[in-house]
């Protein structure tokens, strides 16, 4: 590399060095990057997360759809020469045999479609669609800063998990080392020994099962966020205690607004009745203008015309686009009394899943986890100099890590409850 001259030049360097940077800010988080706090996984889905870029394409594609609807139709230009002779007699004339003096008969008309009744409906249920892809949008961004949100703390519970378990069979090796010298000096019986190897075993064999899960989860995590290759490897700077969380006010806090699901099937129904409006004027003739200017030397050489004309609705009275669009109607109402079913639902659901998940993880942080941790302690003294027995070491050692584990969990519920329930009071912003 050092004997390659363009290294040596320090311009080459550092566009080189510019070139790796910018690629690693444009295709995922360097392997060095800052860990990922809750708020920047937000921010970070809002931007590359696949289902929002492509719920935001669409919005774009009604917009244009709006653009569309208000356009006039084209008027249309005809050119047309007829009467050239094709027997060799030629199409001079008394006035001469220039081109603008040959017997041709040589029109040109201009034409405009003039539509009746349809062009309003139109525009309304372009707008409609504008207004529901618009709220599909933001429902998409409402629900994917829960689902980020809920993967950030399973991420997080899955981390803790393994930090639990990873200290407790620490914990218990030393016990295991302990028992070893006590063993040795005669203190301690070979089946008791083996024992508290074998517990110690055990737990290192769950601990590494649970980096694996925790592994899993980041995975999930930074697929959600959009990452180009999903490898377990971010770091996460938040912890379930530290963790932004909505305040407990939240539990009786009422909807922000209407929902965007909500909003969407809202605007879905306006766009049925608009789309119906416009079947039912379709059988309104549209008009077509024209207007043409002939030249047919030597007789007429330069005339001029005017034309109306319309289809006749005599058979075709569009009955079966009617009938359809006043069922799409119906449908588009019924989704919309189920959609405000559900946010009603989702709203009451998950405002009870909030109070319970706080009470039960105020309950394990505040009185199981210190009680578990003093017995635990008191247990492992007692059995250090000869007051309590393996059983009971092992016992406290196990119940210890249930409850820890189920602190954590309780934790991680708590969190993913309450952001569950902003959601669905529609006050998810990151």
């Amino acid at each position: 590399m050092l004997g390659n001259p363009v290294w040596r030049r320090p311009w080459s360097c550092a566009v080189r060095v510019a070139v790796l940077v910018v690629g690693g800010i444009a295709f995922g988080r360097s392997v060095n990057a800052a860990p990922l706090s809750l708020v920047q996984a937000q921010q970070q889905a809002l931007a590359r997360n696949a289902d929002v870029r492509t719920a935001a394409a669409q919005a774009e594609a009604a917009i244009a759809q709006v653009r569309a609807a208000r356009e006039f139709p084209n008027p249309t230009l005809g050119l047309s020469t007829a009467k050239i002779a094709t027997d060799g007699s030629g199409n001079g004339t008394p006035a001469g045999n220039r081109l603008l003096d040959r017997s041709y008969d040589s029109i040109i008309a201009l034409s405009q479609l003039v539509e009746l009744g349809k062009r309003g409906p139109r525009r309304e249920s372009a707008l409609a669609g504008q207004r529901a892809a618009e709220a599909l949008r933001d429902d998409v961004r409402r629900l994917t800063l829960a689902a980020v949100s809920q993967a950030y703390v399973a991420a997080l519970e899955a981390r803790e998990e393994s930090h639990v378990l990873a200290a407790s069979a620490a914990s218990l090796r030393r016990e295991a080392d302990l028992a070893k010298v006590r063993l040795a000096a005669g203190d301690l019986a070979a089946n008791d020994q083996a024992q508290i190897a074998l517990a110690a075993g055990r737990l290192e064999l769950d601990a590494a099962a649970a980096r694996h899960a925790a592994t899993t989860a980041v995975i999930v995590l930074e697929a959600l966020l959009g990452e180009p290759a999903p490898s377990g490897a971010t770091e996460l700077s938040d912890s379930l205690e530290t963790l932004p969380l909505p305040s407990a006010a939240l539990a009786d806090e009422a909807p922000t607004g209407t929902r965007p699901d909500v909003a969407a099937a809202e605007a879905t129904v306006a766009k049925a009745g608009a789309d119906l409006t416009l079947q039912e004027h379709a059988p309104v003739p549209d008009l077509t203008l024209s207007v043409q200017y002939e030249r047919n030397p030597p007789d007429q050489p330069n005339t001029a015309g005017v034309g109306l004309s319309f289809p006749l609705p005599l058979w075709n009275r569009n009955g079966g686009n009617i009938r359809a669009a006043r069922a799409a109607q119906d449908a588009a109402q019924a989704l919309l009394d189920k959609a405000r079913l559900q946010a009603a639902a989702d709203v009451a659901t998950n405002r009870s899943a909030f109070r319970e998940a706080r009470e039960r993880a105020a309950a394990y942080r505040e009185k199981l986890r210190p009680q578990s941790a003093s017995v635990t302690q008191t247990i492992a003294y007692a059995y250090e100099h000869g007051g309590a027995s393996l059983l009971e070491l092992l016992a406290a050692e196990r119940n210890d890590n249930d409850v820890r584990i189920a602190t954590a969990r309780a934790q991680a519920d708590a969190a993913a409850a309450s952001f569950a329930l902003a959601a669905a009071l529609n006050r998810s912003a990151p």
